[in-house]
């Protein structure tokens, strides 16, 4: 059987696991953790994707991403690439580090985002790399310490998450610490990392109860959510790729593209540079349609563009406001 594409979206939350080939170790030691961290901040940095909790464990590691307009895909194809050449030239071997496929989750970010953060940072305890919760909050290879202002990690999205506990940092960092420490009794927590339908349905209760009442079951492995979420993610995202392959099929590319802003614009965006608002408004219209309707990256459009990846992505965000604003589409006929 063929294995499904992963889904994916701007703003999506992936819950990334990945394993060495054969659960082999992925790090020897600090130096192969401290090079996956620096190549990690990189990658990030660059593709414009916040983390929101992250461990490094010895054959596997746990990221909690939320992308941008670059695809989670392409996120982790950068990450695991230059890391496996790293590590292979430093420990003088060839050959495959991961597993064929890291694993990705797309989270419904209630109620499961709190959780997934406590889970991913709870590792190195469940693990018995560290002794308990004082020797966790000064460990350097989760976020954990860096929610509580330990280590600084300027490419982890700790305000995000501190917001959940309190607008004062000195409280929400108190209270985060709480939450997590409550959380060392419930172990592994399957639910949050297994098979489809269990997680789809609430639990194997979930799972009963519908069929005990009739109801048909919607599960997705890729999926962590309700039945609701799944679902619609579903439905979502294969109505995103029908639309790009039509809109390619009809012959759709940055060309004409840049065409159609022009007609809406007065300005070519790719014949047109500079910073004042006509050209940046014509940008921001260019740069929204190609990165959703015709599934163009944020790599490739600063590129094309002559501008970073960020650019890019503070674009797409202010593009949507000004479609809105405007009622512009993209066809004349939708």
């Amino acid at each position: 059987m063929p294995r499904r594409s992963r889904i994916d979206a701007a703003g999506a939350l992936h819950h990334v696991i990945g394993r060495g080939i054969e659960r082999r170790e992925i790090f020897n030691d600090d130096t192969d953790r401290f090079a996956f961290l620096n190549r990690l901040e990189k990658v990030l940095t660059e593709t414009i994707t916040g983390c929101l909790a992250w461990s490094l464990m010895p054959n596997h590691f746990h990221l909690l991403l939320r992308t941008g307009t670059v695809p989670i895909a392409t996120v982790m194809r950068r990450l695991l690439t230059g890391y496996a050449q790293d590590y292979n030239r430093r420990h003088n071997r060839h050959g495959q580090l991961f597993q064929n496929r890291y694993k990705s989750i797309l989270c419904q970010e209630e109620p499961y985002l709190m959780e997934l953060v406590r889970y991913i940072h709870l590792n190195p305890l469940r693990a018995r790399i560290v002794g308990d919760m004082t020797q966790l909050d000064t460990y350097a290879f989760s976020g954990h310490a860096a929610l509580l202002g330990r280590i600084e990690r300027v490419w982890q999205d700790v305000g995000f998450v501190l917001s959940h506990f309190g607008k004062r940092s000195s409280n929400a960092r108190k209270q985060y610490r709480a939450f997590v420490e409550h959380g060392i009794h419930q172990g592994h927590r399957y639910d949050l990392i297994g098979g489809g339908l269990v997680r789809s349905a609430g639990g194997w209760k979930g799972v009963l109860e519908m069929r005990a009442n009739g109801g048909r079951l919607k599960g997705d492995e890729r999926i962590l959510g309700d039945t609701e979420f799944v679902l619609r993610v579903m439905r979502e995202a294969e109505e995103t790729l029908e639309r790009q392959m039509k809109l390619k099929h009809q012959g759709w590319d940055l060309e004409r593209l840049a065409q159609r802003v022009k007609e809406l614009t007065g300005i070519n965006p790719l014949r047109e540079r500079g910073r004042y608002r006509p050209v940046v408004q014509a940008r921001r219209l260019f740069c929204t349609w190609a990165v959703h309707d015709l599934g163009m990256s944020g790599a490739a459009l600063a590129k094309e563009l002559g501008i970073t990846p960020a650019a890019v992505s503070m674009a797409v965000r202010q593009g949507n406001w000004l479609i809105e604003e405007r009622g512009w589409t993209l066809q004349e006929n939708n």
